[in-house]
């Protein structure tokens, strides 16, 4: 069996981007400024057309089964202390990612900002939140560097990030 993955271009955004993220993964860890990862991804809702058995010693299975369709699961991990957000939620979208960092800002009611590490993924930027919250509360300032001293922290915090590209090969670091 191979194995391959695909790191991309090692150019000098990517660089840059990489040395800024271990530069957040190497800070103490600080409550008033969480580190938090994101990532999403697809499920595919599959069950049997064919009971499994067992003819006892082996359960047995058929390679056959049926779709019934499909949902997103969205999850955050604050890496330096276990915390942790799931949803499982019909579908990805940008206003399920709106309301997974509503959620996200929920859980830390005490910080200043939350420092969100994320793919470049195409709803994961703040043309999201201005597309389902209200204008007053998308347009909130939002700083590109986690050492800018904000005092704001609602979901539209967590958009801002250093220059994006829409290469799917590029890290995009939230901070």
């Amino acid at each position: 069996m191979n194995k391959t993955w695909c790191l991309g271009d090692l150019n000098s955004l990517f660089l840059a981007r990489m040395e800024h993220l271990l530069g957040l993964y190497a800070l103490p860890y600080d409550p008033q400024f969480p580190l938090v990862c994101f990532d999403e991804r697809p499920c595919f809702l599959i069950g049997e057309l064919i009971e499994p058995f067992h003819d006892g010693h082996l359960k047995k299975e058929h390679y056959a089964y049926e779709k019934n369709g499909s949902c997103a699961l969205l999850a955050a991990i604050e890496p330096l202390t276990g915390k942790r957000l799931a949803q499982v939620l019909p579908q990805r979208t940008m206003k399920e990612y709106t309301e997974f960092c509503q959620a996200l800002v929920a859980c830390y009611p005490n910080a200043l900002k939350i420092r969100l590490v994320q793919d470049n993924l195409n709803t994961h930027n703040a043309s999201s939140f201005y597309r389902h919250l209200p204008a007053e509360e998308a347009s909130m300032p939002r700083p590109a560097h986690c050492d800018d001293g904000t005092t704001g922290k609602r979901s539209a915090d967590l958009s801002q990030t250093t220059e994006r590209e829409t290469d799917q090969n590029s890290l995009a670091v939230l901070a």
